[in-house]
């Protein structure tokens, strides 16, 4: 096809899907996630997914579903990562690779560091798995319908992540009648903090939760679904949450650098958040980090959204009032100072429509096998079922 670079493996897949979590597959990313440590410090997204691929993380997750034996990959999975994620695609894939698909990925079409780094370690690593190499293609290619339609139609599953306009153009593409497609839209997550919990911990303890919030949003200019932009405070105190902020303006000042225009698209969301919503205060300290109180939550939490360093605060007067705000657009609850089961115990109890996940601060980007809402596992693969 034109205009498609073939950076991974060959066009013509191997014909055959795999059990989930075969032998040679847990081999082989033992291998791969060695390959890539070599990166891990210089890029921790690069380490995450290294560390999610070792060996001891892959066993643990094949022994949680227990027999797989009546189970087969569903075929042919394409994965339609975001631009904006240089890790994304790794995830969608390895996920796939695990359910015992072949698969053909679409590689970010923005340069990244971190993508060539995967990149180089894949096709190292493949070249002594000749059988996992024959089901798995990674391209490249600038947008195109046309091209999308064409791998579509050699499908048996999709794994189609972005916005929600890309999802529904995509989605409206073509493909087998038998393809079932996994979409992550767009999504919204918040955090919660004690502000209790801020007061009674000592410096060390501070920065490192400064260091865990940088990561979970500064690390991807908070261009994942699942970075915070709201922080719902608990026990609200104007010393604990400026302490909390302060620790983060350290952090950012000594690891972030801001792209001009994402400072002056921050001033003016700034502007049309001070005409548009009842706030309390902002504070800006300088254009790395805006913080902006609010006085009330709005009707509509997709409002509540800018990048690189921008956060809205709010304190929570009572647990009732998420019961309104939080909608099927809500993901992540990210948390310091509570309890994970209280938090999701909340969620059940009072039938959010919202909130898959509950993780602590510094876990946002954890992306895993269960992922908003999905077991990736069972649904991209079959059942053989008898009787």
């Amino acid at each position: 096809m034109n205009g498609v670079e073939y950076m991974i493996g060959s066009p013509q897949l191997a014909a055959k899907a795999v059990r989930p979590f075969s032998d040679e597959i847990c081999d082989f990313a033992a291998v791969l996630s060695a390959e890539l440590m070599k990166s891990a410090r210089e890029f921790p997204d690069v380490g995450a997914f290294a560390f999610y691929c070792r060996k001891a993380n892959v066993c643990r997750l094949k022994a949680s579903f227990g027999d797989l034996g009546n189970r087969l990959g569903r075929g042919v999975c394409f994965h339609i990562a975001p631009s904006n994620i240089p890790v994304n695609f790794a995830f969608s894939w390895f996920f796939s690779l695990l359910a015992g698909n072949l698969n053909i990925v679409r590689v970010p079409s923005g340069s990244f560091a971190q993508t060539d780094i995967i990149c180089r370690a894949l096709e190292k690593t493949l070249k002594n798995y000749k059988e996992i190499e024959k089901r798995n293609l990674f391209v490249r290619y600038a947008s195109d319908l046309k091209t999308t339609e064409t791998f579509s139609l050699l499908s048996d599953a999709r794994m189609i992540w972005g916005g929600d306009k890309t999802v529904a153009s995509i989605k409206a593409i073509r493909a087998k009648p038998r393809c079932i497609d996994i979409a992550f839209a767009d999504r919204y997550s918040i955090a919660i903090i004690n502000a209790e919990s801020i007061a009674r911990s000592d410096e060390e303890k501070i920065a490192k939760l400064a260091e865990d919030f940088y990561n979970d949003t500064y690390l991807v200019d908070q261009n994942a679904c699942s970075s915070p932009r709201l922080i719902l405070w608990t026990n609200a105190d104007e010393t604990a949450k400026e302490r909390f902020w302060d620790a983060v303006f350290h952090c950012v000042r000594k690891r972030y650098k801001i792209q001009a225009v994402t400072a002056v698209n921050k001033y003016v969301k700034l502007c049309e958040d001070a005409i548009e919503l009842d706030l309390i205060k902002t504070v800006r300290r300088d254009s790395t980090l805006y913080v902006i109180s609010l006085h009330s939550l709005p009707y509509e939490a997709e409002r509540l959204r800018e990048e690189g360093g921008y956060f809205y605060e709010y304190d929570l007067r009572n647990p009732e009032e998420l019961e309104t705000f939080v909608t099927d657009k809500f993901q992540t609850l990210t948390y310091f100072g509570m309890e994970a089961e209280t938090l999701r115990s909340f969620v059940i109890n009072n039938s959010l429509r919202g909130i898959d996940r509950v993780a602590p601060i510094g876990r946002a980007l954890n992306i895993d096998i269960i992922w908003d809402g999905f077991n990736l596992i069972e649904t991209l693969s079959r059942v053989v079922r008898v009787g």
